[in-house]
């Protein structure tokens, strides 16, 4: 079966134009579908509000901002992966504060394998999220039904004084005989009684 890479949206936030360069290069290898470039802080603040983006990759320091509050917030989101480049002097000091907020840390300067292999490592964990909200949010489908269920399942007992292994049974073989989910059928009685 082949696979399908995934596509990504990728936010760099550098005021190094080499850097930019090479960034876009090696994300457009990672199949990105959009590359945005600001070099300050601010910009990328606003950026961030309009777009929902699943890498972000913060070359510190910025002519504004350190960057580093930056970072630890697009990890606060859901589904933003962020990788915070720190020059090497400050790393050690740095790398120990943010990782545990979930920000990945790269010295620099780089070598451009080490900086492909670490925009590879931001993919893995950005396609561990993309499942795990993909898990969550059938859970919550899920959860959903039940409770539309059993919403039904209450105002059978009220208005029509079933018990509820009786009102369970008549969604049931509702369901059965037209083919249709428990959901569906909830969902015409709510409307219907």
């Amino acid at each position: 079966m082949p696979y399908d890479r995934p596509s990504y949206r990728a936010l760099v936030v550098s005021s190094s134009e080499k850097m930019n360069t090479a960034l876009r290069s090696l994300l457009s290898d990672l199949d990105c579908e959009l590359i945005r470039n600001t070099d300050n802080i601010a910009h990328a603040r606003r950026l961030c509000l309009e777009n929902a983006f699943d890498l972000v990759i913060v070359n510190a320091p910025l002519p504004d901002d350190p960057g580093i509050r930056f970072a630890i917030d697009v990890s606060a989101g859901k589904s933003s992966v962020c990788l915070l480049m720190i020059r090497s002097e400050v790393f050690q000091d740095i790398e120990e504060k943010v990782t545990s907020y979930g920000v990945m840390a790269l010295s620099k300067p780089t070598s451009p394998a080490i900086l492909s292999q670490s925009l590879q490592w931001m993919s893995a964990v950005r396609e561990r999220l993309r499942r795990t909200e993909l898990q969550a949010q059938t859970l919550e489908n899920k959860m959903q039904d039940i409770r539309i269920v059993n919403r039904a399942k209450l105002l059978l007992i009220e208005k029509k004084g079933l018990s509820e292994p009786e009102a369970h049974r008549f969604i049931e073989k509702q369901a059965m005989d037209r083919c249709i989910s428990r959901r569906a059928v909830a969902e015409e009685l709510i409307r219907s009684l």
